[in-house]
């Protein structure tokens, strides 16, 4: 598939190229992104590189992964989210904002607009939310977006070759007002 570009209020989402491997590189150095994230301790140069050269273009290119660079209008880099396709109509969605641009709901404005092209376009029935146990920051972004967050899943995600306790949660496209690809019903109330 061919990266698209999707416009919020306040946001451009496009890919990120070789242009972007500066900026990519500077704001990964930032320890809460290194923390609460998979990406590589320390991040290296080559890091960047390698996903602004390969990693991003290979994920739209096979339509694995939809990776954008969250831009504000000057063209500053504020953070990147990414798609990643999980099961046949499901993808997880994962997100880092560059700590000067944090609390300005920029990546939750994102998270929204991603969420709405992959449900329109893409056919997707569920975005999926995970984050490591006590990632308040992350937390907040996807509940913000509407995520339904729905437990907490043991062992489930692995930083850096530990296992640790994630968050999960959902938003369904009926949480944005949206259609679904395919019937859904809900498990009958437990009331």
């Amino acid at each position: 598939m061919e990266p698209v570009r999707l416009t919020t209020a306040r946001l451009l989402l496009r890919t990120v190229g070789p242009r972007d491997t500066d900026a990519v590189y500077a704001a990964a150095q930032d320890p809460a992104i290194q923390r609460w994230t998979t990406i590589p301790s320390p991040y290296l140069p080559e890091h960047a590189r390698s996903f602004t050269e390969q990693l991003v273009p290979d994920g739209w290119s096979a339509g694995s992964m939809f990776t954008f660079g969250v831009f504000l209008p000057a063209g500053e880099l504020a953070g990147m989210l990414g798609l990643t396709m999980r099961s046949p109509g499901t993808a997880e969605v994962g997100f880092w904002t560059a700590e000067e641009h944090r609390r300005r709901g920029y990546i939750t404005e994102a998270t929204r607009a991603a969420a709405h092209w992959a449900f329109t376009q893409l056919a997707i029935g569920r975005v999926e939310w995970r984050a490591e146990v006590g990632n308040q920051g992350s937390r907040a972004v996807a509940e913000r977006a509407g995520f339904t967050v729905e437990g907490t899943l043991r062992s489930a995600l692995d930083n850096k070759g530990v296992r640790r306790d994630c968050w999960v949660g959902s938003l369904l496209p009926s949480d944005l007002g949206l259609p679904s690809a395919a019937p859904y019903l809900p498990a009958p109330s437990q009331g």
